[in-house]
């Protein structure tokens, strides 16, 4: 009997100096979020780091394509799903799951995830819940490990919304015990890493979780460390401080390039950086105004400033990865300085004010865009001045006129990209940026696209919703950016085309030197 606990023993031990001898991995960000409530932190500041706290039924596979931007869809906490009816869909959840405080993941949690009161209905906790799960209608635990989703109308996306934003599963029992800010403090997921430590504007820390069901992580623990000048993140991967730093701009990818123990590791984002023109501000409600705001931006001419060219300019709000939706004749925002000056003019436009509020680091080149558009603007005739600010809430408060914001392809559909960002249950509409006839008819052309099931039907009423779109110019899109990462070469590790930071054990691992 002593000899097996004394065995026991050793092998506990052997256990333990495993796990310390698997590296920590130390990531250098431009700021951390102030809480990790995975549906309420869809940020890229938020996502880079809940995405290895939290899984997802259904995982979108990244590396299935080249680029870390794939599609494929693939059994997650799920092992399989089945389509009942247009409304109707059967999910069978992973038995044996745990989750950090070492429940068992069961269907309560499932169904209380997506529950009416946190993604949707109206009184509901997550205010953008409604922009990716508004066609629920109803969720039900049919048993311990089966879910049944049941849909307001037929959702052909349903699969794909699953797998995507706001779809991260919570623990029901933490999360009631906390309610959602003392939740967003002391997450609860399943993923492979789970919180330590969080200390707001300075760093969250990390452990493994061993339990995690697709195997052992292979970090001991990850630290997002708050570096807010790029000097210092540099500096840091130089020095060995960090194992990866985040918003790199093309200026500095030469730079990178000359160290001896780290490299550039670079994709272009499923992400578009926009401007929105709020209508709530003066002269802003005239779309000529707005029109000619769009004209005056030479857009090539801020790639190959401010990107090296190898931002991309997609035909507007429309993009290649939504397949059979993608509207290839469409052409990208037009330049058109002289017929800028003509629809001002048109306009009566006196030289009114117009102001661009923008942060200076949230964004990787925000700052001089901004400077080269202001110039671009005063060149057609437009008061234009640029005023930086903190946050978002500033760049959205009383007598806003002009702000930058970035769109992301959630899934890969209209739906997941110009639905959500301009629709109704989006952030411009819900603050009354966009109040216009126009923004009617998007929203009844949006309404139907949701309930469409046929591919023609569905271009038609995407390619009639663009139309309105480029006609009324809420906003519009200026490029699609590379993120560029600095990483120790001792990392392996591919950068996906979100701001998602994949630590699962098939995308990280690290080179036996480390």
């Amino acid at each position: 009997m002593k000899k097996h606990i004394l065995a026991a023993a050793l092998l506990v031990a052997a256990g333990s100096a495993l796990a310390d001898d698997r590296p920590a991995l130390r990531i250098g960000v431009a700021e951390v979020p102030p809480g990790l409530e995975p549906a309420q932190q869809l940020s890229n500041v938020g996502t880079r780091v809940t995405y290895s706290m939290f899984d997802t039924l259904i995982r979108r596979d990244f590396l299935s394509a080249p680029g870390g931007g794939g599609s494929k869809l693939v059994p997650h906490l799920a092992t399989e799903w089945t389509r009942l009816s247009p409304t109707e869909l059967r999910v069978k959840i992973r038995p044996g799951v745990k989750f950090h405080n070492g429940d068992e993941l069961t269907s309560d949690d499932v169904a209380f995830t997506f529950a009416e009161g946190r993604l949707w209905g109206e009184k509901r906790t997550i205010p953008e819940g409604p922009a990716y799960f508004g066609t629920l209608a109803k969720v039900e635990a049919e048993d311990r490990y089966t879910v049944k989703f049941t849909t307001r109308v037929p959702d052909v996306l349903l699969e794909q919304r699953l797998a995507s934003w706001c779809a991260w599963i919570v623990n029901k029992r933490a999360y009631e015990a906390a309610g959602i800010d003392g939740f967003a403090q002391a997450p609860v997921g399943t993923g492979p890493y789970k919180i330590k430590a969080l200390k707001r504007d300075e760093a969250i820390e990390l452990d493994a979780f061993d339990d995690y069901f697709m195997g052992r992580p292979t970090a001991r623990s990850v630290s997002f460390r708050q570096i807010p000048e790029l000097a210092g993140r540099t500096a840091g991967l130089a020095s060995g401080e960090f194992d990866i730093i985040t918003n790199v701009p093309p200026d500095q990818i030469a730079t990178i390039r000359k160290y001896k123990e780290a490299e550039l590791r670079s994709v272009v984002l499923a992400n578009s950086h926009m401007l929105v023109f709020d209508q709530r501000g003066e002269a802003m409600g005239d779309k000529r105004i707005r029109q000619a705001l769009s004209l005056a931006i030479d857009r090539k001419a801020l790639v190959d400033a401010l990107w090296h060219g190898l931002a991309e300019i997609p035909p507007g709000h429309n993009y290649a990865e939504y397949g059979d939706m993608f509207l290839a004749d469409r052409k990208p925002p037009a330049f058109d300085p002289a017929r800028a000056k003509q629809l001002l003019q048109e306009a009566g436009y006196k030289g009114e004010k117009i102001t661009y509020r923008t942060m200076p680091h949230y964004y990787t080149n925000a700052l001089a865009a901004a400077q080269i558009m202001v110039e671009m603007w005063k060149a057609v005739g437009i008061n234009a001045e640029l005023k930086v600010v903190e946050n978002f809430q500033q760049i959205n408060a009383a007598g806003a006129q002009i702000g930058n914001w970035s769109n992301s392809t959630r899934f890969p559909d209209p739906l997941g990209a110009i639905w959500i960002a301009w629709g109704p249950k989006g952030p411009v509409q819900l603050r009354k940026a966009w109040t216009s006839a126009g923004a009617e008819t998007f929203t009844a052309l949006g309404q139907k696209l949701e309930a469409a099931t046929a591919t023609p039907e569905r271009r038609e009423l995407f390619r009639q919703m663009l139309d309105v779109f480029e006609d009324e110019v809420p906003g519009t899109v200026l490029y699609q950016p590379i993120e560029s990462y600095g990483v120790a070469k001792k990392v392996r590790w591919q950068p996906y085309t979100f701001y998602f930071m994949d630590l699962r054990p098939y995308n990280l691992s690290f080179s036996p030197a480390s």
